[in-house]
Formats: C-alpha cells, sequence, structure tokens
C-alpha cells in the first residue's frame, strides 16, 4: 500500500488536495464534462470549507463553471435569447443596463453576489444617483431576467433579486409617505433601534429623543446651548433658533459655511418647555458621549456658542444633515426587521418616509392623544394662537382611533 501523502504539517491529505511551495493549498478535480478545475486557500481547513460547498453544489446541480461567470456574461447571454419584447422595450432594458448596472455591479462573481449586494446597489441608485422609483424598477426588471438565467441554469439556487425592490421601498417608507407623525408602534420601533448600543446610528439617539420629547423645531433645537437647560429645575429654555443657508455649491465655492441665529419672531416662540425624564437621560447621554470621544463645540453662530448637537467638527447640526441621516436610520432599521422576521411582512412595523419635522408633529399627536390641554400644547409648541395647535397638528393616528373605538366599544357592550 503506497504511503499518503502528507503536508509539511504532518497532516494526511485527500484525493486532489496539494500543499504549494508557498505553504498554501489547492485542490484539483475533474467535472463530468472532463473539464479540469484548481481552486486554492491559504489553509487546509479554509481548502476543505470550499470542496464541502463544491460537493453540496453538485447535488444540487450547481455547475462548477459558474465560479467565472460575472452579471455581465449573463446579461450578454440574456440579449441573444431575450425574445418576444418590443424593440424599444428591449432597447430601454438594454439602457438601463448599460447606463446603472455595467458599471456599479457588471463585474462581481455571480458565485459571490449576495442579497445584500443588490440591497447596496439599489440603495446607491436611489440614496447617490437619486433615481426615482419608478426608474428602479425598470433596473430591477432587467437585473432580475438577467441572474433568473443563472437560476435555470443551475448556476445559482435562488435568485437574489428576488423582492428586493419591494424590500427597497418598504425599507425607505415610500409605501406611506403623506402621514406626517409617525405612530406610537412606529415611534418605538425607532428609539429602541437606535437605543441599543450596537446600532451604528446609536449617536443620533439623543438628538431624536429631544426633538420627538419637546416639539421643538430643527432650528431651536440645532440652536439649544447647555446653558439652556435647566437639569436642576427640568426646563429647556428656547430663546433662539440656528438657520443654516447655504447650499452644497457656495460652500464649495467659499470654503464655509452660511449660518444665522435668529430670537423667536413672536413672544410665543420665546418659551420654557417642561423636561421630561427620557429628554433629560437623553442630554445627559450626549454629554457623556462628547466627553468620551472628545468633541467639542467650536462654531459660533452670531454670537451663540456651546451648541448641545454638534458634529465631530463641532459644527452645530442643521436640517439638511439631520434628514439625510434619518433616511438613512429608516432604511436600516426596515431592513433589519424585514431580516428579523425572515421574509414574512405581513402586519409587520415599519418606518414611513418622514423628516425631522414629522417628530415635531409626532410630539404634537402623542399630547393630542393623551388629552393634553390645548393651551399646554400650545405653549409647548410656541403656536401663537390656539386654532394652529387645533387644526394643524392635531393628527390622530389610525391606531390610537382604533383603540379609542375599542373603548368605546367596551363601554356599550357593558350597558
Amino acid at each position: 500500500m503506497s504511503e499518503k501523502r502528507r503536508d509539511s504539517k504532518n497532516r494526511v491529505l485527500k484525493t486532489g488536495e496539494y500543499e504549494r511551495p508557498n505553504k498554501t493549498y489547492e485542490f484539483r478535480w475533474t467535472d463530468g464534462r472532463g473539464k479540469r478545475h484548481v481552486i486554492y486557500a491559504k489553509t487546509l481547513s479554509d481548502l476543505r470549507e470550499t470542496e464541502k460547498a463544491l460537493i453540496r453544489d453538485s447535488y444540487d446541480g450547481i455547475r462548477a463553471e459558474a465560479a467565472a461567470l460575472t452579471i455581465d456574461d449573463l446579461y450578454e447571454k440574456w440579449k441573444v435569447l431575450k425574445k418576444g419584447l418590443k424593440e424599444n422595450t428591449f432597447e430601454n432594458y438594454k439602457y438601463m443596463y448599460e447606463m446603472f448596472v455595467r458599471d456599479e455591479i457588471g463585474s462581481m462573481k455571480i458565485l459571490k453576489l449576495k442579497k445584500t449586494d443588490i440591497r447596496s446597489f439599489y440603495n446607491t441608485l436611489h440614496d447617490v444617483r437619486g433615481l426615482k422609483p419608478q426608474s428602479i424598477v425598470n433596473v430591477q426588471t432587467i437585473l432580475h431576467q438577467v441572474l433568473q438565467l443563472a437560476v435555470d441554469d443551475d448556476y445559482l439556487r435562488h435568485n437574489p433579486a428576488d423582492d428586493a425592490l419591494v424590500e427597497l421601498m418598504r425599507a425607505h417608507g415610500d409605501e406611506n409617505s403623506r402621514r406626517q407623525s409617525l405612530t406610537t408602534a412606529e415611534q418605538d420601533l425607532l428609539l429602541d433601534y437606535l437605543s441599543h448600543p450596537g446600532c451604528k446610528y446609536h449617536h443620533w439617539y439623543p438628538l431624536i429623543v429631544t426633538m420627538i420629547y419637546t416639539g421643538m423645531r430643527i432650528g431651536e433645537v440645532g440652536g439649544l446651548r447647555w446653558e439652556d437647560v435647566d437639569f436642576e429645575n427640568n426646563m429647556i429654555d428656547v430663546n433662539h433658533n440656528v438657520v443654516y443657508f447655504c447650499s452644497r455649491q457656495e460652500r464649495a465655492k467659499n470654503g464655509y459655511q452660511k449660518w444665522g441665529a435668529n430670537t423667536p419672531k413672536t413672544e410665543a416662540g420665546r418659551r420654557k418647555i417642561p423636561m421630561l425624564p427620557i429628554v433629560k437621560e437623553a442630554l445627559l447621554m450626549e454629554k457623556a458621549y462628547q466627553e468620551e470621544v472628545g468633541i467639542k463645540c467650536r462654531q459660533v453662530i452670531d454670537g451663540y456658542t456651546n451648541f448641545i448637537f454638534v458634529n465631530q467638527n463641532g459644527d452645530a447640526q442643521h436640517q439638511g444633515t439631520v434628514n439625510k441621516a434619518i433616511r438613512r436610520i429608516i432604511r436600516d432599521c426596515n431592513y433589519d426587521q424585514m431580516d428579523k422576521a425572515g421574509g414574512i411582512t405581513d402586519g409587520l412595523v415599519l418606518l414611513p418616509k418622514f423628516s425631522c419635522h414629522s417628530l415635531r408633529h409626532t410630539m404634537a399627536t402623542r399630547m393630542n392623544e393623551a388629552g393634553v390641554n390645548d393651551r399646554v400644547r400650545m405653549a409647548v409648541l410656541g403656536h401663537r394662537d390656539i386654532e394652529t395647535t387645533q387644526n394643524i397638528y392635531t393628527d390622530a393616528t389610525d391606531d390610537f382611533n382604533k383603540a379609542e373605538m375599542e373603548k368605546l366599544n367596551t363601554s356599550l357592550t357593558k350597558k
């Protein structure tokens, strides 16, 4: 009996396994068509993990030559095989692929393509390139058809583009963008997501909490200073706001940002807001975070400084930056929810599309639902007249309406 081959660490090598001169490993085999293949790995354990995958693929009918195939390769095949389309439709599909897919992900190997890659690609189209939903629909149509060829030809088990568009719309909250305030369930989801220290958006938690539970405008929150907060008596003094009024082009040209600070337009705007415990906790959390990472306010706006909410450079936060962060939070929170649900989205609570001003509406709605006195709501929100409070910021959510009607039904059935 011939002696079994061993590597330099005296481990027995299986048939087809070889240790290379540089101490890495390779596995050689011949497929059913007589074609030779070879794979490489840094360690023997890594090599054998890859071998297991090859064996699994062979049982599932996944072809070995798929390792070299790219999305572009499948697209070229799709162009030849696709029949039955009107000429202008066919040309439009090809344009969408050439314009948006090829340079972004066309060169990716299909065996390395994951669902998260498709998500990231669509997020780029939506967030960076600014494509409208209908345009992304067209991209999804062509991309899904191209990748389906890999499934049909046994190169892939599943189409990674399955349901990707639905997930995109749900993740960005595009399914319900008209409501101006969050429901209680949506608000709870948002704060629970941000409150976890492991969340990459955790540093936004104090600002979001402050906006929701004070009803302050973004300019008022952005201009809030540490000296405006009375931690002993739990009051917040709203006496000014900051405004950012510089376009991206102006900043690139002039090299600086244009800011301004204003006192409230009306006496009602100058107000003191009772600080709820959750807001106090959030502000102290922000203070501790800034001390830990060494962030300090360095900006002076028309004589105002020592702002509470600043970025890593010590500059005040403004509406554009906060809204951009909110869009990313909505997207990633919704993806997280959908992943946890394992694809079952019926009845799943997701975040709708909303802006920082929606958080002011949310506070107004919560106060309205709780039956807070109109005059108190008017004072907290800084309205000059009661009609504004009653007519504009009195959205009652569907969930709340259902709950209230259920109370009525319970009351009636007891009689």
